[in-house]
């Protein structure tokens, strides 16, 4: 604990919490020293002396108690233990916290490298990687001054002071939430500083522990009970006057006999007594209850099912991996959509597992894959642990602790590469092609497929990239012999591949066959897989009613006050949202610039989508949408899959969510409603995305007995990439587009930094950026892009402003970039009016 004021930096609390005010001095000569990472964006680690009754305590990997800066305690954790001294004055641990690592030497090694290669601190790596209940932060206390007297002091103490003062008598210590409560105000600080200033309180930080094992009571016999069976009948003899008690003795032994321990509730249930039963049984000696640790990682109670065969294409496909592993870690199954590679992953495993290794199976995002999570639950049981962003604190670190201890499978997102493996040897990447593996915000800013390949080289780990669209990073390596290929060129089953249509937008328009937003082809076609009793999935990637309410006078639109954005009309809630901050607002009646009262809905997006299909549509058409407004809540995700799946909706309208990992078996055809929106996005991955997205969603279709069909609006049916995903034409589509990659320097051929620099005000960010740009420039010359506003130049209030820097894909003029890129970063944030510019380094941006 550290102390502000006449309160040292070394005051201890004793065991019964509470203040001890017996100081101790530090020691002058301490023998070892310990480096330790501190889980805050500092740039460089720090070494603090180890107490001589520590020393024995000190280990690689244990989080110690260490105060930073003037009045704060961190968590942090020891890199390193060495009897050399730093030179200079050190400050000492408070004490440590754990009497066994919680981090492994590879998650170490894993850490420096994320920190070196994404630009960032090794610090924010352990902010990132450690559960939110690994990671303490000091809470500021309140203790009664050893002076204060309450006839004395009263006389000079306002009401509310002297409430504290008078609660502080009775409880020792105080949080400021507590104060809060007591005094029934939300601003308190002005109390707590007079009180200060009369000396009455002083204020202490104290480290506060976020997880707490989950503990149930239980009942077991005390002695002589728990030994002797002999003397159970003396029980029965003690309770005889009581029916009840009787009951509950048996009940307890009948639930002992077919269980290692006995709930308190389980009694209750069984024997149909209450609380005061058991509490009589206790005091007689014959019942004691205690608390048990257990888990909150709820095991799996379903049915295990069995595998099923293996394809031909699936026995060939295992043996080319297994051949190719002999020479590379690293290898591409690259099978088309349906074609069966889950079962393959499902085989991988297995194999593993015999070996006694433990797995890791990454996926983009565990709430939009809940299918395939349940698949691998239902064959392998609780052999499996599921890694994903609506656990609770504790529940990640007890997941933390069991994958330390070696559980054979852990399931996850991207956060899931962080986790202490014990045995590593399989790494499964799913979908590697998806954005979602790259993480933008907050740092580091890594992506999880290019790190996973990293941790192959830490764990001499085997690791699977598997998709039907490999992204073009992934194929380049294939190419140079990188990795090995593995392909499953058929659907399971001899399924054919969905027939592809093209609908001219362009020239239904012309002719007015238009029904809204949808073409009379498609119209057609949902009414024929209604009838037949078919389902049908339409994709629109954009989320919403309406992207934009206009004035049809003035021309004026409803735009965000925080970012240089539209606001987005939802017709549920009838309000105007920005996508990007979160900002929300009524429907103008009239509009705000020119009073005229018609305003017109622009754009439409899946919500309007929904709505309108329903003219369209035969009546009693089910009609659902899938994006983040209809799946917030736990369960409605898993509901409106379920639902699709026992065919209580017909079609189902989904953003991007419907083509990951989604397999329904009666889906006749699939709907793109605007494939020009995707391909004509201001990026540089624009195709690649658009055809990913368009060929993920066609997969869809068809999947199990019969072929299905893909409908696809368009008013560019000549463009080459709608040619290519018509015919499935990867070769064709990877021949076009590593040309113009190459001949515009951008990845695979080039790596990429971007470098975007953030500030309230549009002038200084601009100027800021104009400086860095010409520092870079004088190192790189024309390698550098910028600085230039991006499509959307502000948002949160932050005006911003990008750098692209190209470079060759050589090692050491990276490492050279990245340390030119820091020198800037520094120099640039010690010049007078740019201290507070926001910089942020994007290594590979995705």
């Amino acid at each position: 604990m550290c102390g502000v004021g006449p309160v040292s930096l070394f005051q201890r609390k004793s065991s019964n919490n509470n203040l001890n005010p017996e100081l101790f001095i530090p020691e002058t000569n301490p023998e070892y020293f310990a480096t330790v990472i501190l889980p805050i964006a500092v740039k460089k680690t720090y070494t603090y002396a180890v107490p001589s009754d520590m020393v024995h305590l000190i280990k690689f990997g244990v989080r110690v108690e260490v105060s930073f800066g003037k009045n704060k305690l961190y968590a942090g954790i020891v890199q390193a233990i060495s009897k050399e001294s730093p030179g200079y004055k050190t400050k000492q641990i408070i004490s440590v916290i754990d009497e066994e690592p919680v981090i492994t030497k590879e998650q170490l090694k894993l850490w420096q490298w994320m920190a070196n290669y994404y630009c960032c601190t090794l610090g924010e790596v352990m902010n990132a990687s450690l559960p939110s209940g690994l990671k303490l932060a000091s809470e500021t206390r309140i203790v009664l001054g050893p002076f204060y007297d309450e006839f004395l002091d009263s006389e000079i103490l306002t009401d509310s002071e002297f409430i504290i003062a008078e609660a502080l008598t009775l409880q020792n210590e105080l949080r400021i939430s507590d104060v809060k409560k007591i005094l029934n105000k939300k601003t308190i600080y002005p109390i707590i500083k007079s009180l200060l200033d009369k000396k009455v309180i002083y204020l202490y930080e104290e480290l506060q522990e976020k997880f707490k094992a989950k503990t149930i009571s239980c009942v077991r016999f005390q002695e002589p009970y728990a030994s002797d069976s002999d003397t159970i009948k003396e029980a029965f003899e003690k309770a005889k006057r009581s029916i009840k008690q009787q009951e509950a003795l048996l009940a307890y032994i009948q639930l002992s006999k077919k269980q290692d321990f006995v709930r308190r509730q389980e009694i209750y249930s069984l024997a149909g007594v209450d609380a005061a039963v058991v509490k009589a049984l206790e005091k007689k000696g014959i019942f004691e209850i205690y608390k048990r640790e257990v888990s909150r990682l709820g095991g799996y109670d379903e049915e295990i099912t069995d595998i099923s065969t293996l394809s031909e294409q699936q026995i060939r496909a295992l043996e080319e991996i297994d051949s190719y592993h002999q020479e590379k870690n690293i290898l591409l199954l690259h099978g088309v959509t349906g074609s069966g590679k889950t079962r393959v992953y499902i085989e991988l495993i297995k194999q593993a597992l015999e070996r006694g290794e433990q797995v890791l199976y990454l996926l983009p995002e565990i709430a939009l894959t809940t299918q395939i999570v349940s698949r691998l639950q239902k064959i392998f049981g609780e052999q499996i642990l599921v890694y994903h962003s609506r656990m609770n604190n504790n529940e990640r670190v007890e997941l933390w602790k069991s994958a330390n201890k070696g559980h054979p499978i852990l399931l996850g997102a991207r956060s899931s590469l962080f986790l202490p493996f014990k045995n590593l040897k399989l790494i499964i990447v799913d979908e590697e092609h998806d954005p979602s593996f790259k993480q933008n915000e907050p740092a580091p800013r890594y992506n999880a497929r290019d790190t996973a390949v990293y941790m192959s080289s830490i764990y001499d780990a085997k690791v699977v990239l598997g998709t039907a669209t490999p992204s073009l990073e992934t194929y380049r390596n294939v190419l140079a012999s990188k990795y090995g290929l593995v392909k499953m060129e058929e659907r399971f089953g001899g399924v054919s591949l969905p027939e592809v249509v093209l609908a001219d937008m362009k020239e239904e328009s012309k002719n007015r066959q238009m029904q809204s937003h949808f073409t009379n082809t498609l119209i057609e076609e949902l009414k024929g897989a209604l009838s037949r009793g078919e389902q049908a999935i339409l994709f629109q990637n954009r989320r919403g009613y309406s992207p934009t309410v206009m004035c049809k006078t003035c021309g004026w639109k409803s735009e965000c006050v925080h970012c240089d954005v539209s606001l987005t009309y939802h017709k549920y809630s009838d309000h105007l949202r920005c996508h990007y901050c979160g900002y929300m607002a009524h429907v103008p009646e009239s509009c705000p610039a020119c009073g005229n009262v018609h305003m017109d809905l622009k754009g439409f997006g899946t919500e309007k989508i929904a709505d309108e299909l329903q003219i369209y549509m035969p009546e009693g058409t089910q009609i659902a949408r899938m994006d983040w407004d209809t799946v917030k809540g736990k369960h409605a995700l898993s509901k409106l899959i379920n639902d699709f799946e026992e065919k209580r909706i017909d079609i189902l309208v989904g953003t991007q969510m419907v083509t990951k990992g989604l397999d329904f078996d009666n889906v006749g055809v699939v709907g793109i409603l605007s494939a020009d929106h995707l391909i004509h996005f201001p990026d540089f991955r624009a195709s690649e995305r658009a055809f990913q997205l368009m060929l993920q969603v066609s997969g869809r279709a068809g999947r199990k007995h019969k072929q299905g069909k893909v409908i696809i609006q368009t008013y560019q049916k000549d463009h080459p990439l709608i040619k290519e995903v018509l015919t499935n034409n990867f070769r064709s589509f990877l021949k076009r587009e590593m040309t113009e990659r190459r001949d515009f320097r951008y990845p695979p051929f080039q790596s990429m930094i971007k470098i975007s620099l953030k500030h309230k005000k549009r002038g200084t960010v601009q100027q800021a950026a104009e400086y860095f740009a010409n520092e870079l420039r004088m190192k790189f010359k024309t390698q550098v892009v910028g600085p230039a506003e991006p499509g959307i130049p502000r948002v949160r209030s932050l005006y911003i402003q990008d750098i692209m820097l190209k470079l060759d894909k050589k090692s050491q003029l990276l490492r050279h970039a990245k340390e030119q890129i820091h020198q800037i970063q520094n120099a640039l944030q010690k010049t007078k009016g740019f201290t507070t510019v926001r910089i942020i380094v994007d290594v590979d941006p995705y």
